[in-house]
């Protein structure tokens, strides 16, 4: 609910989760007994009256049940103030506008319950509150942002892995022959950097001198090291083989195919689903539908109602916004499609956009990469067939042997299977 930064960083923040998470507990830890009290005493009203005087124990649930509706839901009459000054009405507003006028409602009814009706009151003479109603319904919607910021931070932790790939230093050759270890972000474009055997390119660019095999599976997913010679393009923060390469730097910083990939992922977590503009675009027409039927409901019970008109006029309007405050729209939604995204992150799967995960149900046909996807990506030796007159230990020990010294997968492959049969 704050404002993101357009840039990844790669240490988290995550005081707004922390901040959330700690109004949510608060406001679940008063909110529960309010609810128990508000429920035992709509189903067993003459038991609980026996139990506690049952004005005490209103005013009892009007204080515990405060701080959930004053603090806890402060952040949300603050969006829904917005909402009405830039006139871009929106859940909040329900929210703020139902929570407020059904606790306000409540403290009147609780207060200064003689200025109801002698109709209004229940069997054990009190007017019904709406304490519980209000205080869950905050609970409940900061429960969503506080699962929707949770999710985001797991998607983060994908980020921040992907950050990890990148090397924290490069080796520049200067125009004079020295070498020297610098700070990535000191690389420029055109520098001639070195890449010893088995570090990581700094950045993308050409190879100028040199021949090498390079791991590229953190792009592709191919565990087979693909052969760079002069003229071939290097990509950052893959891996180079045994040889040594001089390369040329042409893209650095947030140029690199690494630095898209992260940004990517990080536009994919503050995009938006289909569904979620339906809701806001709802929203917008709802807010104001539900504020007018509020009206007609208070002029029609004033003009046309039993006396004390204005009473029941009130009453009415007041349960028009309790049971229009949306809390399951404002639940519901952002939960589900960023527990979706942050569940996709733990496993591996990044989404490119919140709207690729709505779309995704209407799929029927898949289609994947092999290796390194359906495969573990590393290759194995299964099996050796030997022509007549050769024996297939012999020949394994032999290929072996050949093989030691080889740092390809293939090789390592045969060389693991001579150890596992010796």
């Amino acid at each position: 609910m704050a404002l993101e930064a357009t840039t990844v960083e790669a240490d988290e923040d995550t005081s707004e989760l922390d901040y959330m998470s700690r109004r949510f507990w608060v406001s679940a830890i008063f909110a529960i007994p309010v609810l128990f009290s508000a429920m035992a005493a709509e189903f067993w009203p003459e038991a609980m009256a026996k139990i506690i005087d049952p004005n005490l124990r209103q005013w009892i649930e009007m204080i515990v049940s405060a701080p959930v509706i004053i603090w806890g839901g402060w952040i949300f009459y603050v969006r829904a103030i917005q909402s009405v000054i830039t006139r871009n009405l929106n859940m909040f507003t329900l929210i703020g506008l139902g929570v407020s006028v059904a606790y306000t409602y409540s403290v009147i009814a609780t207060v200064a319950s003689d200025i109801f009706p002698p109709e209004v009151f229940n069997t054990v003479g009190v007017v019904p509150v709406y304490f519980e109603a209000a205080a869950v319904i905050t609970t409940l919607i900061l429960l969503g942002q506080v699962l929707e910021l949770r999710a985001r931070s797991q998607t983060n932790a994908a980020i921040k892995l992907l950050l990890g790939l990148a090397p924290k230093t490069a080796r520049i050759v200067r125009a004079n022959g020295t070498e020297e270890d610098i700070p990535m972000e000191h690389v420029k474009v055109g520098d001639t950097l070195r890449i010893r055997p088995g570090e990581k390119v700094p950045v993308d660019g050409t190879v100028i001198k040199g021949n090498s095999n390079v791991d590229e599976s953190m792009v592709t997913g191919e565990p087979i090291p693909v052969e760079k010679m002069a003229g071939e393009r290097l990509i950052g923060a893959t891996v180079n083989g045994t040889g040594s390469l001089l390369m040329k730097a042409e893209k650095v910083g947030a140029d690199t195919l690494l630095s898209q990939i992260v940004q990517m992922v990080a536009d994919a977590q503050r995009s938006r689903a289909p569904i979620q503009k339906l809701v806001d675009q709802v929203s917008g027409y709802f807010v104001p539908v539900v504020v007018v039927i509020a009206v007609i409901t208070f002029i029609v019970w004033s003009l046309w109602g039993p006396e004390p008109a204005i009473a029941y006029a009130v009453i009415n309007s007041v349960a028009v916004l309790i049971i229009a405050c949306p809390c399951a729209l404002g639940l519901a939604t952002p939960m589900s499609i960023m527990v979706g995204t942050g569940r996709g992150a733990m496993m591996g799967v990044l989404f490119k956009n919140a709207e690729a995960l709505e779309v995704l149900r209407k799929v029927d046909t898949l289609v994947v990469d092999k290796t390194g996807t359906l495969t573990e990506g590393k290759p194995r030796l299964v099996a050796v067939q030997a022509e007549t007159g050769f024996d297939e230990d012999v020949i394994l020990r032999m290929a072996a042997s050949l093989e030691k010294a080889s740092e390809h997968p293939l090789a390592e492959a045969i060389v693991k299977a001579q150890r596992i049969e010796v």
